[in-house]
């Protein structure tokens, strides 16, 4: 080998081992993980929203509040898919588990069989379902005591009624509403034994929650009965009651978000069904490992149910609010049996 090849092999091999050192070098700075795990990835959480979607300031709407809480205080990372209809709740269902998020939330009870399909063929992934019921090693059942709070706001509505008369608005005809309806009319009862009802459903399908024409056609029919308190159970729907009590300057009464500032004035209150509290509450115990399968419930005992006083109704309610406070205590201790429509009409 000459004396030019030797050298050409000398500086070449200088180069490598430079670039080399190089690499280590900056191998060497890069950031390590810290004990706390400040560098671990987000948690990520998926919320499949039924067809009132988060906008329809009642039960959607409350659990995107709770996920967007959850987001800022917890720092996770949320995606919420509004479905179009009931059959979007499957492939919805499936695609958060199929990119391996570790917590499903589905709200609704409509979700259901969409559920018991999918988490057993997703096991390491966790699930909640609010408002229904899906048994399974992953998944946690979300359940609230409305029955309760619809007793509370019935009594308010009985001692608040100049005529006598109050009406109920349902969403969809199901169960569950069945169950507002009679917590609300014994709640009545208990406070005037002659009070008279008028009661009504938007509908027997999920459109029966995303209706405000229809809500609004409804009341004006309860009202035209004489009717001057209303309480709407119906999401979306409940809107357009909201509007005819605006505009027969009589009252309604709200559900699950504090509706009271829709329209000043002329709501009484609104049965808060706190699912903000619930949907932040099973992301931070999934981000705790501390995520249990199995019943979750809520009710007046721990504030999950309630009913809201603030600026808006203060004022209206503020004649009657130690009746309701005592009523609600002897609920809370049991003196106070409130009917329930699951248990009245066991399958």
């Amino acid at each position: 080998m000459s004396y030019s090849q030797k050298g050409f092999l000398s500086l070449l091999l200088a180069v490598l081992l430079a670039f080399l050192g190089a690499c280590t070098e900056k191998k060497s700075e890069a950031p390590s993980v810290s004990a706390s795990g400040s560098t671990k990835a987000k948690l990520k959480i998926g919320i499949v929203l039924d067809k009132g979607g988060k906008d329809d300031k009642s039960f959607n709407g409350a659990a995107f509040a709770g996920g967007t809480l959850a987001q800022k205080e917890l720092g996770v990372e949320l995606k919420v898919v509004e479905s179009a209809d009931d059959n979007a709740f499957e492939p919805s269902l499936r695609a958060f588990a199929e990119r391996e998020y570790p917590l499903v939330i589905g709200i609704g009870f409509a979700q259901v069989d969409a559920m018991k399909k999918i988490a057993p063929q997703f096991p390491k992934t966790h699930f909640a379902i609010v408002d229904g019921t899906v048994v399974g090693p992953n998944v946690a059942s979300i359940h609230f005591d409305e029955h309760e709070g619809s007793f509370l706001v019935g009594y308010l509505a009985a001692l608040v009624s100049k005529t006598k008369k109050i009406g109920f608005i349902g969403g969809m005809d199901v169960p569950l509403v069945r169950r507002f309806q009679m917590g609300y009319e014994a709640g009545a009862k208990a406070a005037d034994p002659k009070i008279e009802f008028v009661s009504n459903y938007a509908g027997v399908n999920s459109s029966a929650w995303t209706n405000p024409g229809r809500g609004k056609e409804l009341a004006l029919d309860q009202y035209s009965q004489k009717a001057d308190v209303i309480f709407a159970a119906a999401g979306a729907t409940g809107i357009g009651v909201f509007d005819a009590a605006e505009e027969k300057q009589a009252y309604v009464i709200g559900v699950d978000s504090n509706q009271d500032a829709l329209k000043p004035g002329r709501v009484l209150t609104s049965m808060l069904k706190r699912v903000d509290t619930a949907v932040f509450q099973i992301i931070k115990d999934e981000q705790d490992s501390k995520f249990l399968a199995g019943l979750h419930s809520y009710g007046l005992r721990d504030k999950g149910i309630d009913y809201s006083v603030d600026d808006s109704n203060q004022k209206l309610i503020a004649p009657y609010k130690d009746k309701l406070e005592a009523v609600k205590a002897k609920i809370i201790k049991g003196e106070i049996k409130v009917p329930d429509y699951y248990l009245v009409h066991k399958e």
